[in-house]
Protein backbone atom coordinates (compact mmCIF):
# COMPACT_ATOMS: atom_id res chain seq x y z
CA UNK A 1 0.00 0.00 0.00
CA UNK A 2 3.02 2.70 1.13
CA UNK A 3 4.92 1.50 -1.78
CA UNK A 4 2.08 2.46 -4.31
CA UNK A 5 1.56 5.97 -3.11
CA UNK A 6 5.08 6.87 -2.98
CA UNK A 7 4.97 5.27 -6.77
CA UNK A 8 2.02 7.56 -7.30
CA UNK A 9 3.64 10.21 -5.51
CA UNK A 10 6.37 9.78 -7.79
CA UNK A 11 4.74 9.98 -10.78
CA UNK A 12 3.02 12.63 -9.63
CA UNK A 13 5.99 14.99 -9.28
CA UNK A 14 7.64 13.98 -12.45
CA UNK A 15 4.91 14.83 -14.22
CA UNK A 16 4.85 18.25 -12.57
CA UNK A 17 8.51 18.64 -13.24
CA UNK A 18 7.86 17.93 -16.87
CA UNK A 19 4.82 20.08 -17.25
CA UNK A 20 6.73 22.77 -15.90
CA UNK A 21 9.86 22.50 -17.63
CA UNK A 22 7.95 22.63 -21.33
CA UNK A 23 6.14 25.99 -19.94
CA UNK A 24 9.77 27.17 -18.94
CA UNK A 25 10.77 26.70 -22.58
CA UNK A 26 7.69 27.72 -24.14
CA UNK A 27 7.88 31.13 -23.03
CA UNK A 28 11.44 31.38 -23.07
CA UNK A 29 12.01 30.19 -26.50
CA UNK A 30 11.23 33.81 -28.30
CA UNK A 31 8.76 36.51 -28.38
CA UNK A 32 6.85 36.01 -31.38
CA UNK A 33 8.71 33.04 -33.57
CA UNK A 34 5.37 31.79 -35.48
CA UNK A 35 6.64 33.78 -38.77
CA UNK A 36 9.87 34.72 -40.57
CA UNK A 37 10.74 37.64 -42.63
CA UNK A 38 14.45 37.32 -43.16
CA UNK A 39 16.23 37.64 -39.76
CA UNK A 40 13.18 39.28 -38.63
CA UNK A 41 10.01 37.13 -36.93
CA UNK A 42 6.99 37.95 -35.30
CA UNK A 43 3.78 35.96 -34.29
CA UNK A 44 0.54 37.84 -36.35
CA UNK A 45 -1.54 36.83 -33.16
CA UNK A 46 0.54 38.60 -30.49
CA UNK A 47 -1.96 41.75 -29.59
CA UNK A 48 -4.91 39.73 -30.33
CA UNK A 49 -7.86 37.31 -28.57
CA UNK A 50 -6.16 34.08 -30.53
CA UNK A 51 -2.70 34.73 -28.97
CA UNK A 52 -1.61 31.51 -27.08
CA UNK A 53 -1.11 31.24 -23.43
CA UNK A 54 2.01 30.55 -23.64
CA UNK A 55 2.73 33.75 -26.07
CA UNK A 56 0.30 36.12 -23.83
CA UNK A 57 3.01 34.99 -20.98
CA UNK A 58 6.23 35.61 -22.96
CA UNK A 59 5.06 38.77 -23.55
CA UNK A 60 4.26 39.48 -20.08
CA UNK A 61 7.50 38.14 -18.90
CA UNK A 62 9.28 40.11 -21.15
CA UNK A 63 7.29 43.08 -20.81
CA UNK A 64 7.73 43.62 -24.14
CA UNK A 65 5.04 43.70 -27.64
CA UNK A 66 2.08 45.27 -25.32
CA UNK A 67 0.19 47.04 -27.60
CA UNK A 68 -2.62 45.70 -29.28
CA UNK A 69 -2.93 44.24 -32.80
CA UNK A 70 -4.71 46.81 -34.53
CA UNK A 71 -2.06 49.39 -33.47
CA UNK A 72 1.48 47.76 -33.72
CA UNK A 73 2.89 45.05 -35.73
CA UNK A 74 6.28 43.85 -33.75
CA UNK A 75 9.01 42.27 -35.96
CA UNK A 76 12.17 40.57 -33.55
CA UNK A 77 15.67 39.80 -34.41
CA UNK A 78 17.72 38.27 -32.47
CA UNK A 79 20.08 36.40 -35.38
CA UNK A 80 21.97 38.80 -38.68
CA UNK A 81 21.06 37.91 -41.76
CA UNK A 82 23.25 35.68 -41.91
CA UNK A 83 22.12 32.99 -38.93
CA UNK A 84 24.43 34.02 -36.65
CA UNK A 85 23.28 35.66 -32.98
CA UNK A 86 23.37 39.13 -32.42
CA UNK A 87 26.09 39.83 -29.77
CA UNK A 88 27.28 43.27 -28.90
CA UNK A 89 31.00 42.73 -29.60
CA UNK A 90 30.26 43.14 -33.46
CA UNK A 91 29.35 45.64 -35.65
CA UNK A 92 26.04 45.59 -37.94
CA UNK A 93 24.68 47.93 -40.98
CA UNK A 94 20.99 47.91 -41.53
CA UNK A 95 19.62 48.51 -44.67
CA UNK A 96 15.82 49.54 -44.71
CA UNK A 97 13.70 51.07 -47.50
CA UNK A 98 10.66 52.91 -46.35
CA UNK A 99 7.96 51.29 -44.35
CA UNK A 100 4.36 51.34 -45.34
CA UNK A 101 3.06 52.55 -41.38
CA UNK A 102 2.30 55.86 -39.89
CA UNK A 103 5.64 55.63 -37.59
CA UNK A 104 8.34 52.68 -37.01
CA UNK A 105 10.88 52.59 -34.79
CA UNK A 106 14.17 49.88 -34.22
CA UNK A 107 15.23 49.58 -30.74
CA UNK A 108 18.08 47.44 -29.13
CA UNK A 109 17.58 45.60 -26.46
CA UNK A 110 19.64 43.29 -24.23
CA UNK A 111 19.13 39.73 -23.08
CA UNK A 112 17.06 40.77 -19.99
CA UNK A 113 14.98 42.41 -22.20
CA UNK A 114 15.72 46.43 -20.66
CA UNK A 115 17.23 49.22 -22.76
CA UNK A 116 21.03 48.61 -22.88
CA UNK A 117 22.71 51.42 -20.90
CA UNK A 118 25.12 53.66 -23.16
CA UNK A 119 26.94 57.48 -22.15
CA UNK A 120 25.04 58.64 -25.36
CA UNK A 121 21.71 57.11 -23.68
CA UNK A 122 20.25 56.35 -27.72
CA UNK A 123 18.50 53.22 -27.41
CA UNK A 124 16.95 53.36 -30.84
CA UNK A 125 16.27 54.97 -34.23
CA UNK A 126 12.99 55.95 -35.65
CA UNK A 127 11.06 57.11 -38.95
CA UNK A 128 11.52 61.06 -37.64
CA UNK A 129 15.18 60.47 -36.31
CA UNK A 130 17.24 58.64 -39.02
CA UNK A 131 18.70 60.54 -41.72
CA UNK A 132 17.75 59.27 -44.98
CA UNK A 133 19.30 58.56 -48.71
CA UNK A 134 18.52 59.70 -51.89
CA UNK A 135 15.57 56.68 -52.14
CA UNK A 136 14.46 57.94 -48.88
CA UNK A 137 16.09 54.69 -47.52
CA UNK A 138 18.12 54.00 -44.71
CA UNK A 139 21.10 52.82 -42.99
CA UNK A 140 21.41 52.01 -39.32
CA UNK A 141 24.27 51.59 -37.62
CA UNK A 142 24.63 48.66 -34.71
CA UNK A 143 27.59 48.91 -32.89
CA UNK A 144 29.35 49.04 -29.54
CA UNK A 145 29.31 52.43 -29.30
CA UNK A 146 26.64 53.59 -31.70
CA UNK A 147 29.00 55.06 -34.57
CA UNK A 148 28.31 56.05 -37.92
CA UNK A 149 25.01 56.73 -39.81
CA UNK A 150 21.78 56.49 -37.31
CA UNK A 151 24.08 54.63 -34.91
CA UNK A 152 22.47 52.65 -31.86
CA UNK A 153 25.26 51.50 -29.33
CA UNK A 154 25.38 47.97 -27.57
CA UNK A 155 27.40 49.18 -25.25
CA UNK A 156 30.23 46.51 -25.67
CA UNK A 157 33.31 47.90 -23.44
CA UNK A 158 35.95 45.60 -25.60
CA UNK A 159 36.00 43.07 -22.55
CA UNK A 160 34.72 39.70 -22.56
CA UNK A 161 32.99 37.69 -25.31
CA UNK A 162 30.64 40.57 -25.60
CA UNK A 163 26.52 40.22 -24.60
CA UNK A 164 23.48 39.03 -26.91
CA UNK A 165 20.84 41.25 -27.74
CA UNK A 166 17.94 41.70 -29.37
CA UNK A 167 16.13 44.28 -31.95
CA UNK A 168 12.56 44.70 -32.19
CA UNK A 169 11.35 46.92 -35.16
CA UNK A 170 7.60 48.24 -34.36
CA UNK A 171 4.83 49.41 -37.34
CA UNK A 172 2.69 51.50 -35.68
CA UNK A 173 -0.76 51.86 -37.49
CA UNK A 174 1.00 50.24 -40.36
CA UNK A 175 -1.43 49.62 -43.66
CA UNK A 176 -3.56 47.04 -44.06
CA UNK A 177 -1.60 45.63 -46.57
CA UNK A 178 1.27 45.31 -44.42
CA UNK A 179 -0.62 42.99 -41.93
CA UNK A 180 -1.67 40.76 -44.67
CA UNK A 181 2.23 40.14 -45.87
CA UNK A 182 3.92 39.80 -43.01
CA UNK A 183 6.23 37.27 -45.21
CA UNK A 184 6.98 39.23 -47.86
CA UNK A 185 7.58 43.11 -46.67
CA UNK A 186 10.73 44.57 -47.47
CA UNK A 187 12.31 44.76 -43.81
CA UNK A 188 15.76 46.18 -42.70
CA UNK A 189 18.46 44.00 -43.88
CA UNK A 190 20.93 43.10 -40.96
CA UNK A 191 24.38 42.64 -42.11
CA UNK A 192 27.00 41.82 -40.05
CA UNK A 193 30.18 44.06 -40.93
CA UNK A 194 33.02 43.23 -37.67
CA UNK A 195 33.63 41.88 -34.36
CA UNK A 196 35.81 42.97 -31.88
Amino acid sequence: MVSGLLKALGVLVGALIIGLGITWLSINAGLGTALQNGAWTTDPAIGSPTASPYARAAVARAGLLALNKSETVYFTAVHDDAGDPLTSKCSYRLDGKPLATRWWSITAYGADHYLIPNPANRYSQAMNTVTRDGENGFTISVNPGGKGTNGIPTGFDGTGEGEAFSLTLRLYNPDEETYSNLESLRLPTIVKESCS
